[in-house]
């Protein structure tokens, strides 16, 4: 079972899904944007990825301009931005039994499918 953590309206986002489907596997779609990811799964995302939490985080979106986020900042703050602010999420975030990797590109997912 895999999950992607998907925004519609991002090409990236809706080419990862179409890359999962066409692998056969149905997998849970959250909106994340509707459905916001918790402080915690963030924090498991940056552990089971590999990946700094800095990866995950959208730092030209207007939000993190105004709370003062970039990717050089605290690990902590990044999380907490993102947590309070869906949008900051970059994406699509996919994951599974095997793991968890971003959609950029859409083939970086394969390795967790």
């Amino acid at each position: 079972m895999a999950t992607i953590y998907h925004n519609p309206r991002c090409s990236k986002s809706r080419e990862t899904l179409k890359l999962i489907e066409a692998e056969g596997i149905t997998p849970e779609v959250v909106l994340y944007l509707e459905t916001p990811v918790s402080r915690e799964k963030l924090a498991e995302f940056v552990a089971r990825s590999g990946l700094p939490a800095s990866a995950f985080l959208r730092a030209k979106e207007e939000e993190a301009k105004a709370l003062g986020v970039t990717a050089t900042s605290d690990p902590e703050v990044i999380l907490d931005a993102i947590a309070a602010h869906p949008r900051l999420m970059e994406r699509p975030v996919v994951e599974s039994a095997k793991g968890v990797a971003l959609g950029r590109p859409p083939e970086a997912v394969k390795s967790v499918l």
